[in-house]
Order: C-alpha cells, then structure tokens, then sequence
C-alpha cells in the first residue's frame, strides 16, 4: 500500500479548528455492528464462496475468533480471511472430513504488494496486473460481503452515550471518522442516524490504514497530548501509538459502560491534560485481557 493513498488528500487538507482532535472507529465502536456483519454478512459469504460447507461450524468458529474475539479483532477483511483459513486448517476437526482450506498464495500476495489498497478498488487493480481464478473468487466473496451488509445492516443505531459524547466535544475537539469499513458503508450508517455533521470527514479502506488516517490529519498539527483515538480493537491501539496519540478503548462486550465512563469520566480528563499516564494505561490493561490470542479449542 502506498504511505498516502490518493484518496486520503481530503485528510491532508483539513484545517485545525479545535484545540483538540479525536479519531473514531465506527463498527464495533460507535455502532454495535461488528456481529451482524461478521455472523450475518461476512461468514456466510466466506463459507459460500470458499467451498467451506462440510465444515461450516468450524469455519464459523475460526473467523468469528479472528474478527470478534481475538487480538485480531478488527483486521483488514483480507488478512482477516487468510488467518481463518490458518486456522481452519489446524483444526483436526477439519482435516478429518477431508476438507483443505485456502492457501490463499495469491490473495496473501496482493496482501503484500505496497502499492495496492486492500479494498475493492484495491484488488481490481492489483488483478489487472495479476489475473489468477483464485482472486476472481477473492473478489466475487468481498463483492458478496458488500452486498449483504448493504441488504442487512440497517437500522443498527450508536452505542448509548456515542451521541452523547459527540455533542459534548462539538465545539472543543475536530473529529474524524478513522476506519477500515468502505467509506460508502461508513456514510451510510453515520448518515441514516443523524451523527456525521458531528465529524469533519469520514476515512475508510479507500483511504489507507487507520495510522495513515491519523497521520494525515492529525500527527504534526496538535500536540500529542490533544489527539486521542476511539477504537474498539488491537489495531485501533496500534494506530494511535504510531502517531504518538492517546487511546481510549471500547471494551468488547462492555461498549455501554465503556461509552459511559468516557462521557462522564474519560474525556473531562482529556480536554483536562490528565488522561496521558496511570489512567490511560489502567484502562487498556482491561481491554487488552478481553481479546486473547489463542483460540478457545487450543485452550
């Protein structure tokens, strides 16, 4: 993937006009859509399009871990899809019935080639240079995650106390969305529940990794005491540290309490200077305990 993707000008052109700035993850995060996505739209099109029916309950459980209740929780589609398939393939359960997952040679390929977004866009570009069957699958399954999600997930509103929040930091911090959702999908959900005049711009896949999100907009115009990432996943973690930005996480299964505490709490100590330090790291030590690494059948 190139460091700053095309479609990411807008983030470089925003303008501070807040002291502050907060980044949001939207799926699992400000919406509670990370398991109809997943259960409803993107294992259901995995096991359709990957011939993974003789083992369906196992190929359920695998990227249900990878995508919900692991380190992993809110991987890239496309790295998600290929640790599935690692660990289907470990499990004795499917070896068994006599089924092979994926190796997925080529898909791990365009996962590696730097100058290609691991989106839709992405991909058609990337098999214009390299046609193979194996990524006319890859793209006849993302193709078929989009359009479920776009059949199914309506009327999903934000998490209690996401509102909330938004209103309460309208005139002290400028918010963006920073996301790995297809932008269309993510202005869709921000618009159909009135929220996206709250944030000044809405980044998805099309824009790059969520640290190039914060790079562009935010790394080098606020102190880093003044920028702070929302997420709901490992990655979100990782993409504040790269740009030296503070983290608050929305606890897996706890996203209420967790929107709660931020609005009452959390952020007076940001906009206050005192969230950096033992507080910071009390409350990612608790996020990072709910997502293990290893899967509950190896446990």
């Amino acid at each position: 993937m190139t460091t700053h993707p095309e479609a990411a000008r807008p983030l470089a052109e925003l303008e501070p006009q807040h002291d502050f700035f907060v980044g949001i993850d939207s799926d699992g995060c400000a919406f509670d859509t990370m398991e109809i996505k997943h259960k409803e739209c993107f294992i259901p099109n995995i096991i359709k399009h990957w011939g993974l029916q003789p083992v369906s309950k196992y190929a359920r459980e695998a990227a249900e871990f990878v995508n919900l209740y692991s380190q992993w929780r809110g991987t890239n589609r496309w790295p998600a899809l290929v640790m599935a398939f690692d660990l289907l393939r470990e499990r004795p359960e499917v070896r068994a019935r006599g089924v092979e997952p994926p190796q997925a040679a080529r898909i791990r390929e365009f996962i590696a080639a730097d100058d290609f977004a691991m989106s839709n866009d992405g991909l058609e570009a990337y098999m214009a240079a390299h046609p193979d069957p194996e990524l006319e699958i890859a793209m006849a399954w993302t193709k078929g995650v989009n359009a479920t999600v776009a059949d199914i997930v309506h009327g999903v509103p934000p998490f209690p106390w996401v509102r909330e929040s938004l209103e309460l930091l309208t005139d002290k911090a400028d918010m963006i969305v920073v996301s790995a959702t297809p932008v269309g999908a993510l202005t869709r959900e921000w618009e159909e529940h009135h929220i996206a005049p709250f944030v000044r711009a809405i980044a998805g896949q099309e824009m790059g990794k969520k640290a190039v999100h914060l790079e562009l907009a935010a790394r080098g115009r606020y102190p880093s005491d003044h920028i702070l990432m929302i997420g709901d996943a490992p990655g979100d973690l990782r993409a504040a540290r790269a740009n030296e930005a503070l983290f608050y996480p929305i606890k897996p299964g706890h996203e209420e309490e967790s929107w709660r505490e931020f609005h009452d709490e959390a952020v007076h100590k940001f906009l206050a200077l005192e969230y950096a330090g033992g507080y910071e790291a009390g409350l990612i030590a608790d996020f990072e305990r709910l997502l293990p690494e290893i899967p509950p059948w190896e446990q």
